[in-house]
């Protein structure tokens, strides 16, 4: 029987945040997804999102993915920037007090990327451990803090992206003194439309190690 998402809510900084959290015996560990720019209207149920989410599942990781301030029925407004990363480590937290035990990994897709990013150094900084951070598609310009230097870091980036330009995220990956994985999809675009299955299979033995 395929376990489903349910529908939770967690206290954030300006109010609670609407998400869907996956629970799963004997959970090999915790993936946390940051969706897409809220104001080109992202939210966690994006299908990049929804594909992170199910490949995380099959890799027999729990799952929550959640909505920004002012996204859905999470409260506030946008802030496009420390704000998300803010409610990103609140749902951070929500998890370790559940799961103390488990691994965690972050994995944000376009802005969510740079959310993921920032919210794995600031963690990484405060001592929590991240062992895995994936970047799909991310928005590299909008990371000023520093990244964690212990976690497992893969970038993946569609060569064909009209939203977030391959050759910017190429010269940041090329210029990143800490050793990563970049990994290019041929002939795909921003929203991996027609190359979900692609992403599925770079994520799936990644996430199962």
């Amino acid at each position: 029987m395929l376990i489903r998402e349910t529908a939770v809510f967690i206290d954030g900084p300006l109010g609670p945040l609407e998400a869907l959290y996956l629970d799963t015996a004997q959970a090999t560990g915790i993936a946390l997804i940051c969706h897409p720019n809220p104001v080109q209207g992202g939210t966690m149920l994006n299908k990049v999102v929804s594909t992170l989410q199910r490949t995380a599942r099959d890799a027999g990781m729990l799952t929550l993915r959640f909505n920004y301030r002012g996204v859905g029925a999470s409260a506030g407004s946008h802030d496009m920037g420390s704000g998300e990363v803010d409610d990103a480590q609140a749902v951070a937290a929500w998890l370790r007090a559940k799961h103390p035990e488990l691994p965690l990994t972050i994995l944000g897709f376009s802005f969510g990327g740079f959310v993921a990013a920032t919210l794995a150094g600031r963690l990484e900084a405060e001592g929590e451990a991240v062992k895995q951070l994936f970047m799909v598609a991310p928005a590299v310009m909008r990371i000023t803090e520093s990244l964690p230097v212990h976690a497992t870091l893969t970038v993946i980036q569609p060569d064909a992206d009209e939203v977030v330009d391959p050759p910017l995220v190429y010269d940041w990956s090329d210029k990143l003194e800490r050793p990563h994985e970049l990994l290019k999809v041929a002939e795909c675009g921003h929203f991996f439309h027609g190359k979900l299955t692609d992403l599925k299979d770079l994520l799936l033995p990644r996430l199962s190690n």
